[in-house]
């Protein structure tokens, strides 16, 4: 039996330690971080957050393949501000080497711009560390920073949010770049990760323009955009109660969508248990909507491949999966 924790990754303590940075900076919570522009007169905040593509680099790295790792590094990014009701508009990148290598580099600014191109954000600038030593031969690390605006008005903080709300799923292109320590751990043989890794290495959907599109349909029925969860780290069940009232929880039905055949041939080799499944992977849901149940039709009618995935409820700020 693999688990998460086995495969060196303790997210409970992960939680402890974000737990202790939140006592310290009160500003810190949410999918991203937002400052009010005084100069603004209160109208507007600049929406902020950080993030990095994690090991999944490992297989670009086993395949020497870089060309698509670029869109996910700018796709955990800017997902993330549009849970907040920002709209991207700035992009900074941090690439770090222990030897630049012209060809492979070009290829992986290439992946950010296009993902600034789907992000709607402009490729500000960066940094480009060549640190001789630090890293192994044809290793590197990366980790984007993007920044966007938000009217105060439009700010998505759950506040909206009631029971008998709808819930409703977007699809992902796959594992997105969440879980991959496990993964390798399941797949510790070389010649079986090679099998699987350009599956793997479908870069993360980016929901910019989906989530733009549906806003606009909304706001032409008088509908209301509630709440959004972008599903990363600790998957659905971690994910989705941060964008709920405290006292309020959900319910997900599990048959509302089919995982992914990848996830469950991952889930039989490594003879991973159900509850990891779901705290490790997004299971084929990139992003939760929320919104009115009035207000459902329009989502499903706008955004294809949206799926109604289950409600909100009464009770724990949890995830009840059935």
């Amino acid at each position: 039996m693999t688990t998460y924790k086995k495969s060196g990754v303790d997210v409970k303590l992960a939680d402890r330690f974000t737990e202790f940075i939140q006592k310290r900076s009160r500003a810190i919570g949410g999918f991203a971080g937002l400052l009010p522009i005084e100069e603004t007169g209160g109208k507007y905040s600049i929406v902020a957050s950080t993030d990095g593509v994690g090991t999944k680099l490992k297989l670009a790295f086993l395949l020497d393949r870089h060309h698509t790792i670029g869109i996910d590094l700018v796709a955990m990014c800017v997902n993330d501000l549009l849970c907040c009701g920002a709209r991207p508009m700035l992009f900074l990148d941090y690439y770090a080497t222990g030897r630049l290598d012209l060809a492979r580099s070009k290829k992986i600014i290439n992946g950010i711009l296009e993902g600034c191109r789907q992000g709607e954000s402009l490729l500000l600038g960066g940094e480009t560390a060549e640190m001789p030593g630090f890293y192994r031969p044809g290793e590197y690390d990366l980790a984007g920073f993007s920044v966007g605006i938000v009217k105060n008005s439009e700010i998505l903080d759950g506040k909206k949010v009631r029971p008998g709300d709808a819930l409703i799923g977007l699809p992902s292109t796959g594992f997105h770049s969440n879980g991959f320590s496990l993964i390798r751990k399941v797949l510790d043989d070389k010649k079986l990760l090679k099998k699987y890794a350009a599956r793997l290495l479908t870069p993360t959907k980016i929901y910019v323009k989906d989530i733009k599109k549906l806003r606009a349909a909304l706001r032409g029925q008088k509908q209301d955009l509630l709440a959004l969860a972008h599903i990363t780290g600790a998957g659905i069940p971690g994910n989705l109660p941060r964008v709920l009232p405290r006292h309020l929880g959900a319910v997900v039905y599990k048959d509302a969508w089919k995982t992914p055949a990848i996830m469950r041939e991952i889930q039989k080799l490594g003879d991973i248990p159900e509850p990891d499944m779901w705290d490790s992977f997004n299971m084929g849901l990139g992003m939760i909507i929320v919104v009115r149940k009035t207000a459902g039709k329009t989502v499903l009618k706008t955004l294809k491949g949206s799926m109604l995935i289950g409600e909100v409820i009464k009770g724990k700020n949890e995830v009840v999966l059935r």
